[in-house]
Order: structure tokens, then sequence, then C-alpha cells
């Protein structure tokens, strides 16, 4: 009975803004037939585009709080993003197993396991954001202190932004898992939509809390979570609206033991391959802060940059897990391969050249997060830290597209616990080893930022040797099969 009133409330609040969204219709892309190479392209690029406006938003945090605060302002943002992303990054993992899952069902077009499915992922959705959302806001000065954050202005501007951020997460879990359901059916242009809206939102909401009423790192906050619970309503919204498959309805809210399952199968290990990614990110960031406020933010300002062309490529990336898993569900077990070689072909060429232009562009665009009437050395400082880690990263960022697009591939095949395997190896390990081994004789910035490439050449070259086995081990059961039928 309380699960039906809250329902009817629910849907009360929702029926007025429902008429704001059109049907979900003619939206989707075939996956399973036509042209694997242009179906990619007009899967991924709605993604590339989405991905990136939901950079310039966040980006726009960091240049407000340049042009309007101190280098202090920029540092205590950009401390956290490497913080945030280990905390929140198992239970985004989990959508990776809504995509895989939802994406098989529609393959295999079953209605009612799509329903499950989608039903079990937003409710996981919001219990989870709740819990990391109470998680994040009691453990955040905690962790930032144990990463050697400066003390002072640095610390407490950072430690406000992470607490308030967290009262966010909520809209932050639902927005990625109806997004991810949306995506894995084809539909990767409404989020496009929906976060363009809620980007503008935060862009204004920054300029006027930040410049206007001087509230600096909590106004930029604030900003962020309101534009997070604007996309994560019109997401939900889309859901309620649509007559397809993907249809929510609000009353049968519940999480099933059976889609939970195979949600965690292929999630958790995502997660946790996420997380043991992150561990070595803040492992790095603590070292560069051990360099100090104007290292960090000069790190901080490259790594809003390099996000460019990390996004275009994790975009091409989600389209092999897409694509993969709406095969497989298809039995179309001929296009695997193809699928992987558009996919690796078209992510290496958008991170060789996307990396080479953020390179080339670096200076003018590192200036961005700096005041004019800043101490001119300190802006030198602040700028040359950054270029010294977009040469780095940026110039070989194509090998992380490759491990992502195999990594994928995998999980889309159904193999979730070989990715996360070599990833905790690969990436977490080799960094480890290195900042204890190579870093600790020579602490220069340049060694700690080396730790990137090399982790990313040998897991993706493990990742390849793992893809090469599933697939010819797919492909030999299939063969198999007529022969034992017949």
């Amino acid at each position: 009975m309380l699960r039906y009133r809250i329902g009817r409330c629910l849907d009360a609040v929702a029926a007025p803004l429902k008429r704001l969204l059109p049907h979900h219709a003619h939206r989707e892309i075939d996956m399973v037939n036509g042209p694997v190479f242009s179906n990619v392209v007009r899967y991924s690029i709605p993604l590339i585009l989405s991905g990136m406006l939901q950079l310039l938003y966040n980006m726009a945090d960091v240049v407000v709080v340049g042009q309007f605060e101190s280098t202090d302002a920029v540092a205590s943002v950009t401390a956290t993003s490497s913080l945030i992303t280990l905390m929140v990054n198992l239970f985004i993992g989990l959508s990776v197993g809504t995509s895989v899952l939802v994406a098989q069902y529609s393959g295999a077009n079953k209605y009612r396991e799509i329903q499950d499915a989608v039903h079990t992922s937003i409710a996981l959705s919001l219990v989870m954001g709740v819990l990391v959302g109470i998680f994040g806001l009691f453990m955040s000065h905690t962790f930032l202190v144990w990463m050697g954050t400066p003390e002072g202005n640095v610390l407490d501007g950072a430690s406000l932004y992470m607490r308030i951020y967290f009262l966010g997460m909520p809209g932050n879990m639902l927005y990625n898992f109806g997004a991810a359901v949306m995506r894995s059916v084809g539909d990767s242009k409404r989020p496009l939509y929906y976060l363009s809206l809620a980007g503008v939102i935060n862009i204004v909401l920054n300029i006027i809390t930040v410049a206007f009423f001087g509230m600096g790192v909590a106004g930029v906050a604030i900003a962020t979570i309101v534009s997070q619970y604007v996309s994560a309503v019109l997401v939900l919204l889309n859901l309620i609206r649509s007559h397809g498959s993907v249809h929510l309805d609000l009353k049968k809210l519940r999480i099933k033991k059976v889609m939970l399952g195979g949600i965690m199968k292929i999630g958790l290990p995502a997660g946790f391959s996420s997380i043991i990614f992150s561990i070595s990110n803040v492992l790095i960031q603590s070292s560069i802060n051990s360099f100090g406020a104007n290292a960090m933010a000069g790190s901080g300002s490259a790594s809003q940059l390099e996000n460019f062309v990390y996004t275009a490529m994790n975009a091409i990336a989600q389209a092999a897990l897409s694509f993969t898993g709406q095969n497989i569900g298809a039995q179309r077990y001929d296009r695997i391969a193809k699928i992987m070689r558009v996919c690796m072909l078209s992510v290496i060429v958008a991170g060789i050249v996307l990396g080479a232009l953020v390179t080339l562009l670096s200076e003018p665009l590192l200036h961005l997060f700096t005041r004019a009437d800043h101490d001119p050395q300190v802006i030198a400082d602040v700028v040359h830290n950054g270029q010294i880690r977009l040469r780095i990263i940026c110039l070989t960022y194509f090998l992380d597209g490759a491990m992502e697009v195999l990594a994928n591939m995998l999980r889309g095949l159904g193999s979730a616990i070989a990715p996360t395997v070599v990833t905790v190896v690969g990436i977490c390990g080799v960094r480890m080893l290195w900042i204890y081994t190579v870093f600790a004789v020579d602490r220069v910035l340049d060694i700690l930022y080396i730790s990137y490439p090399v982790s990313w050449i040998v897991t993706a070259a493990t990742l390849f040797v793992c893809y090469v086995h599933v697939h010819r081990k797919m492909m030999r059961s299939v063969s198999a099969a007529p022969a034992a039928n017949a």
C-alpha cells in the first residue's frame, strides 16, 4: 500500500512535466544489422558530444573559480576529482552491468526481462545514490587529509566542495543508470540533449554564485549538484514517457534478485576495476600534492583538458560494449570481430588526433584557469606544470583508448573477471611499483607521469591476448553446436 501511494505521488509530480518530452520512438540504432562502422559513428557522436559538454560544464567550475578566486581555490576544486572518482566508481561501474544486461535482452527481443532490468536498475541507482551521498558527506575531509592535501585554504575548500557535491549523488547515480539504459538500446541522443540543458544551468549558476554572490568553492559545488538533479529528472521522465521496451512505471520500482545478480555479475568486476584504476590515480595525486599548490593547480587544470580526449575515446569504448552485447544476445557472432576492428581503429585515430591538438594548444588553454592579475611567476609555474602533464599523457592517450575498447569487448562477451584482474595488475600494480621504485629514485613530475603510458601498454597488451582467447573459444563453441545437433 505504501509503495502504491508513493507511486501515485510520483506520477502526480511527473504528469505536468511529461509533456515537455517527446515520445521515445525511432531513436534507437539497429546494432545487429547493417554496416558496423556507420552505426558505431552514429552511436558514438552523440555520446562524444554529451561527454564533452559535461566536461565543459565541469571545467566551467574550475575556470570560474580561476578567474574570480585564488590559485588555492583552483587547487581545492581540482584536488577532489580523483577522490570523488574513487568513491563513486564502484557504483557507477554497476551501470556497465545494466548496459550489458539490457543490450543482450534487447538483442534477443526479451521484453519482460528488459522491463525487469530497467526497474531494478533505476531502483538500485536511487538506493546507492543515498548511501554514497551519506558516506561522502561524512568521510570527505578524512580522505583528503590522508591524501596529503595541503592544510589551510586548500584543504578547507576541497572539503567544503566535496561535502556539497555528495549531496547531489542521488541525481548523479540516477542519470548514469538511466542514460546507460537508453544507450544500451541505441538511444545516445537524448542523454546529450538533457545534459546540454543541465550544463547551461550549471554555467549560469556558476557565474551567479561566484561572480555576483562571492560564494567561491561552495558556489560551484551548488551549481554542479543542481545541474545533476536536472539531468536526472529529464532522464527519468524520458523513461516514463517511453512507449518502448525501456518504459518505466514508477509503481513497479523494485530490486529483483535475479536481475540484481545479473547486474552485479558484470557490474561489480567493472566497478572494482574502476576503483583500482582510481586508487592508482589517488596515489599519483598524493605524489603531486607533495609538489605544492602550483603543481596541484597545473596538474588539475591539465586533467580538465585531457579529459576531452578521454571522453571521445570512452564513447567509442561504450559503443564496443553495447554493440557486442546486443550482437551476442541476437547470436550474431560473425559481427564481433568486425566490431572490435572498427572500434579499435576509431579509438586510436581519435586519441592521436585529439591528444596532439590539446598538446599543441596547451599554453593558451591552460591560461583559462588563471587570473590575469595573479603573480606572473605563479601563472607561469601553473602553466608549466600543466604542460608537463599534457605532453606525456595526451600524446600517448590512444593507448588508454585501446585498453578501454578491449576491456569493454570482453565485458560485452560476458567475460567480466578477466578485464578486472588485468586492470588490477596492469594499472594499479604497475603504477604503484613505479611510484615506489622509479619515481622514488628521481622525484620529478615528468617521471611520475610516465607511469601512465607504461601502465596502459602493459594492460592493453594483456587484454588483447585475453580477447583473442575468449573470442576463439566462443567461435569454436558456435562451430561445434551445429555439429552436435546434426
